[in-house]
């Protein structure tokens, strides 16, 4: 099964959000944020849409099997 690469980074970086904000604004930790940006963790679904809600786009655009 090929991993997913993520655009959350390149997202929150264009709209001007630190990781922290994110993390806020989603629920969850900085932490948390880092490591899917890093790919070390798999957000859960009701996660995924919360971030693409955030950084204005959708779940099929922040998420993608290289």
């Amino acid at each position: 099964m090929a991993e997913m690469e993520n655009q959350i980074r390149a997202r929150r970086k264009a709209l001007g959000l630190s990781q922290e904000e994110l993390a806020r604004r989603c629920g969850v930790s900085r932490q948390t944020v880092n490591a899917i940006e890093n790919n070390k963790y798999d957000p859960t679904l009701a996660l995924a849409f919360h971030l693409a809600k955030e950084l204005e786009t959708t779940v099929d655009q922040l998420f993608s099997c290289p």
